[in-house]
Parts: structure tokens; C-alpha cells; sequence
């Protein structure tokens, strides 16, 4: 790990909601985390519109809407049972470790 990395508990295609910004309160899944510059992409928060030059994939051109990266502090995990994000803490069992919630206990896969 290089030292510049952030150390997170979020992995891709975990729910997470934002905790603060234009997009507080918005549920998504993570599609990519980028520990070395400390952003996160969440499908659904923080699209902006990308215009496309004609090309040979895209011959039209045109508009298209991507989402763009935002802070990882600005998220927390989305637990399905209490309903709220929530941090995270790792439980070590016998020979592996398990992510838990640090409010009800539920185990995360």
C-alpha cells in the first residue's frame, strides 16, 4: 500500500448513500474506488453531460451523461437493515474476516 492511498471498507457493487453535497441523501452502487486519489464513482450521483465528438464507435456524436468521481468521505455504507449509512467494522473470525455494521451487528458479504 503507498503511503498516499486512503484506507477504506468500501468495495465495488456495495450501497452507499451520500452523506453530504448536491447529491445528500442519493442511494447508488460504487462502480470504481480510487484509493490513491481518495474518490469514489457511485452509479446515479454526480452525472454531468460529456459532449462526443463523431467518431467511429459513435458516428453521430451528441450528448451523453457519465457520472463523475466525488469524495469517498462524502459516502457511507448503505445498511438494508437499519436503514441508514452506517460505518463499518471488520469482525475476525477463526481464519477470515467478516465486514459487520457497527449499528445492528448484520454481517456484510
Amino acid at each position: 500500500m503507498k503511503a498516499n492511498s486512503v484506507k477504506t471498507r468500501l468495495k465495488v457493487n456495495d450501497n452507499v448513500v451520500v452523506i453530504c453535497g448536491a447529491d445528500r441523501g442519493r442511494r447508488g452502487k460504487v462502480l470504481f474506488i480510487d484509493r490513491r486519489k481518495g474518490r469514489i464513482v457511485v452509479e446515479g450521483v454526480n452525472k454531468k453531460k460529456k459532449y462526443m465528438k463523431p467518431s467511429q464507435e459513435n458516428p453521430k456524436g451528441g450528448i451523453i451523461s457519465i457520472e463523475r468521481p466525488i469524495d469517498i468521505s462524502n459516502v457511507m455504507f448503505f445498511c438494508e437493515k437499519c436503514k441508514k449509512g452506517v460505518k463499518l467494522s471488520v469482525n475476525i473470525m477463526e481464519k477470515s474476516k467478516n465486514r459487520v455494521c457497527k449499528k445492528c451487528g448484520k454481517s456484510i458479504a
